[in-house]
């Protein structure tokens, strides 16, 4: 005999596991922010920053940035003597990598 799906049950399991995660990523983003030193920058500003990241076309640009974050957790994760928590992706260190620079734009 088969058995009986609890599917609230299991719509809840899965409601819950989102919760989480979403709050894990928004607890890593409040981590990257802090560890980039842009936690020292007033929110409009930060915000301004991020806005413009999002917004950008320049494939260029945003590789530069990618490349900035990659070298910032490689960094990272030599001074702690592990991981940095970052995705292998670079997603997260895209905007704001280099919060000092201004503009983002690659200085190399």
């Amino acid at each position: 005999m088969r058995k009986v799906r609890d599917y609230e049950a299991e719509l809840k399991a899965l409601e819950d596991k989102a919760r989480a995660l979403k709050a894990r990523r928004v607890e890593q983003l409040g981590q990257l922010v802090s560890s980039t030193g842009a936690d020292t920058l007033d929110m409009e500003t930060l915000a301004g920053v991020l806005l413009d990241a999002a917004a950008s076309q320049n494939a260029e640009t945003k590789e530069a940035w990618r490349a900035k974050g990659v070298a910032f957790f490689r960094r990272r994760g030599r001074k702690s003597g592990k991981a940095a928590g970052g995705d292998s992706d670079g997603t997260g260190a895209q905007p704001g990598a280099d919060p000092a620079s201004g503009s983002g734009a690659a200085s190399n």
